[in-house]
């Protein structure tokens, strides 16, 4: 396996409240498309791991049928656990560079996929750029993407807060989830994994935060100050 961490994602009721909010607290954070119409938006480091923030359709539940039609069983309920369990993390993303090799491992791994779905994005500046994703069955465990191609990483990313890398993701994982989260996520150190009793991203950790976050802003996030700079 080739997989790092790609992205947190961060369920919001309503995407524009919540980019006015990371704003605020002195993050940059960038709309993945057309602000007015937008569902996605990001908060880019220099390097590594980032946030998405992201919401739902009002009506998304009418469509979970589709949804796994198109992403294959487990995709429904994934996506209808992002809301209904409220504002907060909601899953995690796996970038992998060699993504059909790894998506090959994972099966004879035992850990049953869901369909490859390629997807294209319009950027706000009219650019787009195209990826894959695919989602395990098991509604829980981290899903798998492709780099985004051409990348969307900005060419200079600063903060006000002083924010410079997502350096910890933690998370708790259910017994029955073990052995496929430890094969998923191969050992990368950003992940801190203990056992609970369900599978769920508990909290993130920045770097170089200057100051601790106010959680009245953060929409349900747990962000706290990395370790290695306290």
């Amino acid at each position: 396996m080739k997989t790092r961490c790609s992205h947190v994602l961060l369920w919001v009721k309503e995407i524009h409240q919540a980019v006015r909010d990371f704003r605020q607290l002195g993050f940059t954070v960038d709309y993945a498309t057309k602000e007015k119409k937008a569902q996605h938006a990001h908060v880019w480091f220099r390097e590594g791991a980032i946030i998405e923030l992201l919401t739902s359709p009002p009506n998304a539940r009418y469509f979970k049928w589709l949804i796994d039609i198109f992403a294959g069983r487990g995709a429904g309920n994934r996506m209808m656990r992002w809301s209904q369990e409220g504002e907060g993390f909601c899953d995690v993303a796996l970038v992998s560079d060699d993504f059909d090799n790894d998506l090959s491992t994972l099966k004879r791994a035992g850990i049953a996929m869901g369909r490859v779905v390629p997807w294209r994005r319009t950027k706000p500046d009219g650019q787009q750029t195209s990826f894959r994703f695919v989602y395990p069955r098991t509604e829980r465990l981290p899903f798998i993407v492709s780099p985004y191609n051409p990348s969307q990483h900005p060419e200079k990313t600063e903060h006000e807060n002083g924010a410079e890398s997502l350096s910890k993701v933690r998370m708790e994982v259910s017994e029955e989830d073990w052995q496929a989260v430890k094969c998923l996520t191969a050992g990368d150190p950003t992940f801190i994994i203990t056992p609970g009793p369900k599978t769920m991203v508990t909290g993130i950790e920045i770097a170089c935060l200057k100051k601790a976050l106010d959680p009245a802003l953060l929409h349900g996030a747990v962000i706290e100050v990395s370790s290695t700079d306290t």
